[in-house]
């Protein structure tokens, strides 16, 4: 059987693709017949302390090591520790979620001390390889089967409801959201955001307060972090999925959106479009020229029923064939076990 140990921060506390991916990667390597243990780490990643960075040593530390996997925003502030490991014939992976910059020196040897990198887009692969890293493999993210059917198609008098899922941070850019939402007031629409309001506090009352200035309470509404059967009712009422963060190394919510037949907008230049892929069940929207852009989108999307038919349906027969975590699974294993 093979053992893989997991070593995972503690210090991201809301409902994040990593964390997701994390949780999910374990429970479908333990489906695949590994034995996976977790270690989570708080700490001040991904700096770290001096007694952060003891506390991982002793992670890596033991007799007869597993392999470990560990999340890069711990190990990329930990090149002793990982090179130390690894000399001592530990293999340590690292599993990384963002592209590495190239320009913080420690990240990078802390990358090159490692057996390997598991990374979760082509985006981040891609600038783990063009800085001579060695030994990259993809590890994409698999897509869960809806707990509940989708309902059927709603009749042309309901008002279409968007959805936007993911903390409320600058980076997902809630407010460039709602501030286009202002602009189609004149049409017939409801939207939610869902996330958590705890991971920037500041940002998601100007949220909030940026719905109540454009009078869009009645229309616009913040959930706060949702999981389990309450984000599954929020997947079912939706229509059309937004992701128009400034910065996805992937987007794992695309993937959860066309699970569940929903179409994606995302932001072009983004690994979200990676993820979005070419099912045709959206679009990356160029929102560089600013909100009029996005305004247009969703104007042409309300205005057009044969346009909102065709993503609809082409988010149902994506859902048929998009990656499952098994395939994660099989692919992290083939990997950590050939080194």
């Amino acid at each position: 059987m093979v053992e893989i140990r997991m070593i995972l921060p503690a210090n991201v506390r809301h409902r994040s693709g990593g964390n997701i991916y994390n949780a999910r990667l374990a429970e479908a390597l333990r489906a695949q017949g590994a034995e996976v243990s977790v270690c989570k780490l708080d700490g001040d990643w991904p700096s770290g302390t001096a007694g952060d960075r003891r506390r991982f040593a002793d992670a890596l530390a033991g007799g007869d090591p597993p392999i470990y996997i560990v999340d890069g925003l711990i190990a990329s502030g930990a090149p002793t520790e990982i090179e130390t490991a690894t000399g001592a014939g530990h293999r340590v992976w690292v599993l990384l979620h963002v592209p590495p910059s190239g320009e913080d020196p420690v990240e990078t040897s802390a990358l090159r001390a490692a057996t390997g990198l598991l990374c979760t887009g082509s985006r981040t692969a891609e600038a783990a390889r063009r800085l001579g890293l060695s030994n990259v493999h993809l590890a994409t993210p698999g897509a869960d089967l809806p707990s509940r059917a989708r309902p059927s198609p709603r009749g042309a008098a309901a008002a279409p409801h968007f959805i936007m899922v993911g903390a409320l941070l600058p980076n997902k850019d809630q407010i460039f959201f709602v501030d286009a939402l202002a602009r189609i007031k004149d049409l017939a629409w409801t939207a939610a955001l869902v996330g958590s309001t705890k991971a920037n506090p500041s940002y998601a009352a100007a949220v909030r307060e940026r719905i109540l200035r454009n009078g869009l309470e009645k229309r616009a509404e913040t959930t706060a972090e949702l999981s389990g059967p309450a984000l599954e009712e929020q997947w079912l009422r939706a229509d059309l999925s937004l992701l128009i963060s400034h910065s996805e190394s992937f987007g794992m919510v695309v993937q959860e959106s066309l699970a569940h037949g929903i179409p994606v907008v995302v932001r072009k230049g983004t690994g979200a479009v990676e993820a979005l892929g070419a099912h045709g069940a959206g679009e990356a929207i160029d929102l560089t020229a600013g909100i009029g852009s996005l305004e247009n989108l969703l104007r042409r999307w309300l205005g057009d029923p044969a346009l909102r038919e065709g993503w609809r349906v082409a988010a149902e027969a994506a859902s048929r064939v998009l990656p499952r975590w098994e395939d994660t699974a099989r692919a992290v294993l083939r990997a950590v076990t050939a080194a």
